[in-house]
């Protein structure tokens, strides 16, 4: 039996929750990956999976040698990496994830450069609105917007970004320009954080914070919808301030309300920093930080 192909197996089987899952991952037949999941249990005399019709589960000793597992399969990919020369020059894959609008206008961009820099890495970037899990999912870098909890990730901030709300000039020439929150009970908005609930603006006032309901006249599901819209002259939005810098800076939309923005979100470069840092992982920060600290505060109006 090749213990670290089943480990590998066993882990991925309990990270997806499925065998066949797990299998279509390394890319081996269901019945290979159950058959040699089996093994791994007859060979530790103990059941590590629950399997059910629904979903594989964990059972206590299965929590226990997943931990192991994933700390065993860590120590042996570093060593490869490490005699492969990974950690002399930067070779190998990178993958790094960041949101979605940020990503395409400039983590893309500086990831294009870095690969013209550095021929022998390559990258995989995955551009998602969501929090990805760095070790669990195997992800060397994630960008970050906002607040971070506390944890043993390391991260190195980057620039900051603004709640803005905004409207065309032809709206607010139309409509009124808001002065306070609470005139944006007469204005029509554009909204797309929530689709489902009722939509409300936080402001600052003061040293307080303001829930404002507002009429959503248009609900659409992403950022770059509601500015077109805004744009048009639909109403007023509420976006982030990089989304719209071009747009300001040619006077098709206006910022409103800046006296009552929130406080800024910091933009972050953030990885798991355990162990020895791949050359490949040192060489983007070094190459991407700067640069990521230059367009966002171009992105600054």
């Amino acid at each position: 039996m090749d213990r670290l192909e089943a480990m590998s197996l066993f882990v991925a089987a309990a990270e997806t929750g499925s065998l066949s899952a797990a299998g279509r991952r390394f890319g081996i037949p269901l019945a290979t990956v159950s058959r040699k999941v089996s093994d791994l249990e007859r060979h530790l005399k103990t059941r590590l999976l629950n399997r059910s019709t629904r979903r594989l589960t964990l059972t206590d000793a299965g929590q226990a040698y997943l931990a192991a597992c994933r700390r065993i399969l860590d120590e042996v990919g570093e060593a490869e990496r490490s005699a492969a020369g990974e950690y002399s020059v930067p070779t190998g894959e990178l993958i790094i994830t960041a949101p979605i609008v940020f990503g395409r206008l400039h983590v893309l961009p500086i990831v294009t450069a870095f690969l013209a820099a550095y021929p022998e890495v390559a990258v995989r970037l995955t551009l998602a609105d969501r929090i990805t899990q760095l070790v669990e999912e195997h992800i060397d870098l994630a960008v970050r917007i906002g607040d971070l909890p506390v944890s043993s990730l390391v991260a190195i901030r980057v620039g900051s970004i603004r709640r803005v709300v905004c409207a065309s000039p032809a709206y607010l020439a139309a409509h009124g320009t808001p002065r306070t929150p609470g005139d944006l009970a007469g204005h029509r908005c554009i909204t797309f954080e929530n689709l489902s609930a009722p939509a409300a603006w936080t402001f600052v006032a003061g040293k307080s914070e303001l829930a404002i309901p507002v009429r959503s006249r248009l609900r659409v599901n992403t950022a770059e919808a509601a500015i077109d819209a805004a744009i048009a002259g639909v109403g007023v939005t509420k976006v982030l301030s990089y989304q719209i810098a071009a747009e300001v800076r040619s006077g098709t939309l206006c910022p409103i309300l800046r006296e009552f923005e929130l406080q800024p979100w910091p933009v972050s470069l953030v990885h798991a920093g355990q162990g020895l840092l791949p050359v490949k992982l040192r060489a983007f920060l070094d190459f991407a930080a700067p640069r990521l600290k230059e367009r966002l505060t171009q992105a600054v109006w």
